[in-house]
């Protein structure tokens, strides 16, 4: 069967590539070493004995990976350190050390009972986290591969009980199990088709194939007494490379990274392969790439250490000033206090030994004035954020309904600093692309067909239109341009290019993928009436032909679908289809097209023989075939960039250049990519010479083979015939142009970085509209530099340094305000510009760009771009990718978020929110990521505003009874203060609380410019509501002691005791603390109305409770509500009074604020409250326009572009009109 196989996929595959692949040869007897010298070379594999790698030193890591960040050895100390390394939680540490000496003013339970809740709730959600990456783990561990296990016999274990020199069978759609050696395959040559997305973003295949000298292991049997020994590199990171010899049958055989199988690259188009095991686990190259898992804080958490070492500054210093006064009270004036009776003390106060006293005083206060420290703070925040991380996990709006997949937090840690992000790292291929491409126009003889418009075409129309009728000037109907724009079609091109706006029709979906083409002028074979027919017909010819793709018979519908190299490929297949012209068949040496001329017609099949291919390549960006007719005539068929094509023209081949050139212009301002075509006969002589020079240099071994191919094929590729130009839209993922353009006027800033060649990232930045036409490209390049120089690096470094010291100097004297700079640099050069000497310079450089593109970076690279734009620019960056080769990345960056789409789930384990689609970022940040910061920022802002008008009433009553240590409140009170009475409705404060909502954050994007600017939680606001709780602080002291001092509180002449005072103040300041709350908030539903409120209530309802109980537990506090306090008026007017007091600054704050200098969600409040976006749309839609960063990326910039060149061409047009008129 398996000999059946191979024969069917010989006939369809086996050769296709043949020309491009040299097979490598044995060692040369001078060449041949039994073992490759020197350091990093001295790994040995046994093939097929795998147990002869259970010992030193062949003892290699076994193929289990784990991304988690514990293990069970590891996950209390670690724990327990990422608990400690907050300051607070030090502070609570020593304080319930100290509360077990008899220095402690309080219980040592009711230090040690809080501070072990608090930090063992947290550890228990760190535990969860870390269980569900543990969980992902697992099931990539515990996928099954088919392994030799001796005697000819395969069967199958789980990945992790792979060992090196395991033989392994892989089946077709496989992921390899780890890093193999290629031995055989299912083709007769020993190909086979490998997808490396997780690897390089890539999704065209590429080609391995075996050494020769093993095909005959063509199945399972040939395999029972198969050995050989490979020595090779050891593990490292660099993707592309490998050195390494087999030695076989007493010969050695050089190997070369097309022997290679890299871990969770897959296995497509054959049917299987067998491999042996090189490098498993931690030491395959995908993981060498990838870095251990950080652990996360976000900045509002280090930010709050600072606060934190602030006040307990402020403690330290309240401490020393109580202490000291304690000291100089128990020296001079105890020893007149008789009732103290001073001469039966403690050293606690001695009065003979005061220094000591205050010691011991010091260590009281410091405990007794603990709560300016809030213990709940942190507890606090993690019930929040955990919260918060449940609404993102359940937003129907982020839910995926094509795959069932939802959004996910995957940590909680960092929800405030998704409202924070200043910078994005993009992978591209299946994160920002689709990879589908529509064939949307072209231009043949000089004449553009092709009548549906593009995304751009149609916003530019929509805009214009708009203008034209009075409305607003920006481009709000941008919005509504959704995943059918590629289904808006009618006369929008034609009538732009005129300069004349028009009504953009909606039609529906393309019913063909690839292929949105529009004109019966071409279509159901009416191109045979059209004046240049024998012109189309090439055109369709080249279309169909000039290309490598396998054609694959499609049983469900008849036809054909296509696997090619690239999705631009694919789609002139289907275009080519379209019109008549269906490949359907490949052999080794010809294709086969069945040529339709009208649809009342038979097709007739017709066959060329395919002679030579050049190959296309991002330095040659061009491809050839070379053909012979059914009629023996020769013919080059060629396809490529249009600048390299038009260099190539013979004198008699431009006869449509002008014309095609405009049409390349219009179609590239149109945000669609371009491809001309061309053609050249030859004769029999020239052509045989030629293949001649060809085969010779396509056999040289040597360093400079493909120069000579290089040289070779450039005397072929001239005097070519332009026929015409293609134009396709790049099929982004549903969303990403949108989500772009709303990101980009939320001031954020794009970066991609990607594996793939330099054309195909620059066509999907212009697809995205990080790229537009009129954008200045700078790109950095060292490829013209000698490299074999001794002073290579130097020489290199220098000229990537003037490069990017010209590229400043073109920056500095643009004159034009709108003019827009690109930074393109492909990996090579990144290699030289993230060393030390010029990573600073190359990011300056790139930051004054309005898009960067990182092309051709390897995943270690791309961690360390992401490194240097957070530790360059000091603010939040944002890491996004969706394989393997994007994990360092995303753990790098502040934040990472994973893609779950349909290939590989490792970006995903290894991020911090997971999202399916790209465009689900817009709301991840825009929407959750703003509320999220400022629910954290004012939550934790009014804690401390809190606790600050709580804790120091502690140390101004201490303080006016001459520094005794005494509480003015009873225990019970301090206890219920955090973890009660004011806990809940903070809580709901940073679970529900919305300054806009979800609609208004995507209507106004500027809004979100609030977090990365810091505005709720910079300096000025901390200072501002600490000294709001100073404040609250000294008003709630100072007016209860005056109402208390002097005369009687009651009916009965009772005059206030300690109970009361304390009571009354209490009280004062649970209804100051909820009153401010409710101010602050924006946002109410019941349930905050039932937690703010409820807590007042509560204390209410805790002070009758507390006074039925027994006088052993209630003590002083006895009855204090129904028969001291409940009674009085002067202790509900008290309360009142204060309440009112205590909240007039806040009040005065805000109202100046919101009347001189008010922020955007206070315009968008007033409009609301006025209904002004109801009654007022004018104005509405005018602060929309308003409240956008002015940005020179995205759909909205693009469409501003394409509005200034209409404006421009209309302006001619008038101006000449008028000129005429004139004359």
């Amino acid at each position: 069967m398996a000999r059946r196989v191979r024969k069917r996929d010989r006939l369809r595959w086996s050769l296709l590539y043949t020309f491009a692949c040299a097979r490598p040869a044995v060692l040369a007897d001078d060449e041949q070493t039994p073992f490759l010298q020197g350091p990093g070379y001295s790994r040995i594999v046994h093939c097929n004995q795998s147990q002869l790698h259970g010992k030193k030193p062949l003892d290699y890591s076994s193929n289990y990976i784990s991304t988690t960040r514990y293990n069970a050895i590891t996950f209390l100390p670690k724990a327990l350190f990422e608990q400690f390394r907050r300051v607070a939680n030090i502070y609570f540490l020593l304080a319930a050390i100290i509360s077990i000496t008899p220095v402690s003013p309080f219980n040592p339970m009711s230090m040690i009972a809080p501070l072990a809740f608090v930090v063992g709730l947290s550890m228990a959600k760190e535990a969860l986290e870390d269980w569900r990456r543990f969980y992902q783990d697992m099931k990539v561990n515990s996928r099954k591969v088919s392994v030799h296990n001796g005697q000819g016999q395969f069967g199958y274990k789980p990945w992790q009980k792979i060992r090196v020199g395991d033989v392994v069978k892989v089946e077709k759609d496989r992921f390899f199990p780890a890093d193999l050696l290629l031995l055989s395959s299912s083709y007769e040559d020993g190909i086979c088709y490998v997808e490396t997305m997780n690897l390089d973003g890539e999704t065209n295949l590429k080609v391995k194939r075996s050494l020769e000298v093993t095909l005959a292991l063509e199945d399972d049997e040939a395999f029972r007494d198969f050995t050989a020994t490979l020595r090779c590199e050891d593990p490292n990171p660099n993707l592309y490379t490998f050195v390494g010899n087999l030695e076989y049958e007493r010969q050695v055989y050089a190997l070369d990274p097309n022997q290679v199988l890299l871990r969770d690259s897959k296995l497509r188009n054959t049917s299987y392969i067998y491999g042996v095991v090189i490098f498993t686990g931690h030491d395959s190259k995908v993981m060498q790439n990838a870095t251990e898992s950080p652990s996360k804080r976000s900045r509002i958490e280090k930010k709050m250490d600072k606060i934190i070492y602030i006040l307990f500054t402020v403690l330290v210093l309240i401490s020393l000033v109580s202490s000291i006064g304690f000291a100089v009270m128990t020296k001079y004036d105890m020893p007149n206090w008789w009732f103290l009776e001073p001469n039966n003390t403690t050293s606690l106060y001695d009065p003979s030994k005061p220094v000591l006293s205050g010691v011991f005083h010091m260590v009281t206060a410091l405990i007794l004035y603990g709560y300016l420290i809030p213990i709940s703070l942190y507890v606090s925040i993690e019930v929040v954020k955990v919260l918060q991380a449940t609404f993102i996990n359940q937003d129907v709006l982020m839910y995926d309904e094509e795959i069932g997949k939802p959004a996910r937090a995957r940590t909680s840690n960092l929800n405030e600093e998704l409202g924070q992000v200043d910078t994005i790292l993009s992978d591209k291929t299946g994160t920002l692309t689709c990879n589908q491409m529509d064939f949307l126009k072209c231009s043949i003889a000089g004449v553009s067909y092709g009548v549906r418009a593009s995304e751009v075409e149609i916003a530019a129309a929509k805009q214009l239109a708009s203008e034209a009728s009075g409305s607003p000037e920006h481009h709000d109907d941008t919005e509504e341009l959704g995943e059918d724009n590629a289904g808006f079609y009618g006369t929008s091109e034609i009538e732009l290019a005129n300069g004349i706006t028009c009504m953009v029709e909606k039609s529906h979906k393309p019913a063909i993928k690839g292929f949105s083409f529009e004109d019966d002028r071409l279509m159901h074979g009416n191109w045979t009436n059209e004046p240049a027919a024998s012109t189309i017909l090439m055109f369709f010819r080249i279309l169909a032909l000039c290309q490598t793709a396998i054609p694959e018979h499609n049983k469900e519908t008849g036809g054909f679908t296509y696997e090619a190299e690239s999705p631009d490929e694919g789609a002139f297949l289907v275009a080519a289809r379209e019109f008549g012209f269906e490949f359907c068949k490949r052999t080794q040496s010809s294709v086969f097209i069945r040529e339709k001329y009208s649809p009342s017609e038979d097709p007739v099949e017709r066959e060329f023989k395919i002679l030579n291919l050049l190959e296309f390549n991002s330095k040659r960006k061009r491809m050839s075939v070379i053909v012979r007719d059914e009629g023996g005539q020769i013919i080059l068929l060629c396809k490529g960039a249009d600048s390299i094509i038009f260099d190539r023209l013979s004198k008699n081949g431009r006869l449509y250049e002008n014309d095609t050139s405009k049409h390349l212009n219009e179609y590239g301002e149109a945000g669609l990519r371009t491809l001309a075509l061309a053609y050249r006969m030859l004769d029999e002589s020239e052509y045989s010479a030629w293949n001649t020079d060809f085969l010779k240099a396509k056999t040289t071994i040597g360093p400079d083979r493909e120069a000579q191919v290089e040289r070779v094929s450039e005397k072929m590729e001239r005097d070519l015939i332009l026929v015409g130009a293609t134009a396709v839209e790049d099929k982004l993922q549903r969303g990403v142009p949108q989500c772009i353009d709303k990101l980009a006027q939320a001031g954020l800033k794009i970066w991609v970085l990607t594996g793939d060649k330099i054309e195909t990232a620059i066509n999907i930045g212009f697809a995205c509209s990080l790229l537009r036409q009129g954008m200045k490209q700078i790109s950095l390049s060292i490829t013209n530099i000698d490299l074999l120089t001794h002073d290579a690096n130097k020489a290199a470094k220098e000229n990537l340094s003037m490069q990017i010291t010209n590229a400043f100097q073109m920056i500095k004297l643009e004159k034009d305000p709108d003019a827009a700079f690109a930074l393109i640099i492909d990996g090579k050069t990144l290699t030289y510009a993230l060393e030390d000497d010029l990573k600073n310079q190359f990011l300056s450089l790139a930051v004054d760009c309005a898009s960067v593109i990182c092309c051709r970076v390897s995943p270690k690279q791309k961690a360390m771009v992401t490194r240097l734009v957070k530790e360059g620019t000091g603010k939040v960056t944002l890491a996004v990718g969706d394989g393997a080769n994007d994990v360092g990345m995303i753990q790098e960056a502040d934040i990472g978020v994973g893609i779950s789409g349909v290939e590989g789930m490792q970006a995903v384990m290894a991020s911090d929110f997971s999202i399916s689609q790209f465009r689900f970022l817009e709301r991840l940040l825009v929407v959750h990521g703003h509320w999220c910061y400022k629910r954290i920022a004012l939550m934790i802002c009014y804690f401390f505003y809190k606790n600050i008008a709580f804790g120091l009433t502690i140390f101004y009553f201490e303080a006016y009874t001459g520094f005794s240590g005494q509480s003015v409140y009873d225990d019970w009170y301090m206890l219920l203060f955090n973890v009660v009475l004011t806990s809940l409705p903070v809580i709901s404060l940073g679970v529900f609380e919305q300054d806009v909502s979800s609609e208004v954050c995507l209507q106004f994007p500027a809004l979100y410019q609030q977090g990365p600017r810091d505005l709720f939680f910079g300096w000025y606001r901390i200072i501002g509501w600490m000294f709001n709780g100073l404040s609250a602080s000294i008003i709630i002291f100072l007016l209860n002691i005056a109402i208390f001092y002097h005369g009687a509180f009651c009916a009965g002449g009772q005059t206030a005791d300690l109970a009361a005072v304390g009571t009354t103040m209490f009280t004062c300041i649970i209804w100051a603390v909820n009153v401010q709350i409710a101010l602050i908030m924006n946002h109410f539903t019941w349930i905050q109305h039932l937690f703010v409120w409820g807590s007042v209530v509560a204390w209410y309802l805790f002070l009758v409770a507390y006074g039925l109980s027994s006088p052993t537990i209630s003590g002083n506090s006895h009855q204090i509500l129904s028969e001291a306090l409940g009674p009085a008026p002067v202790y509900w007017s008290a309360t009142l009074l204060v309440t009112a007091v205590c909240n007039i600054p806040y009040l005065v704050h805000i109202s100046f604020q919101r009347t001189f200098n008010p922020l955007d969600n206070h315009v968008i409040h007033e409009i609301k409250h006025y209904k002004k976006d109801v009654e007022d749309q004018h104005m509405w839609k005018r602060e929309k326009s308003k409240a956008r960063q002015k940005t020179k990326i995205g759909f909205t910039a693009r469409v501003d572009a394409k509005i200034r060149q209409l404006r421009g061409k209309l302006h001619r047009k008038v101006s000449s009109l008028t000129i005429h008129t004139v004359s």
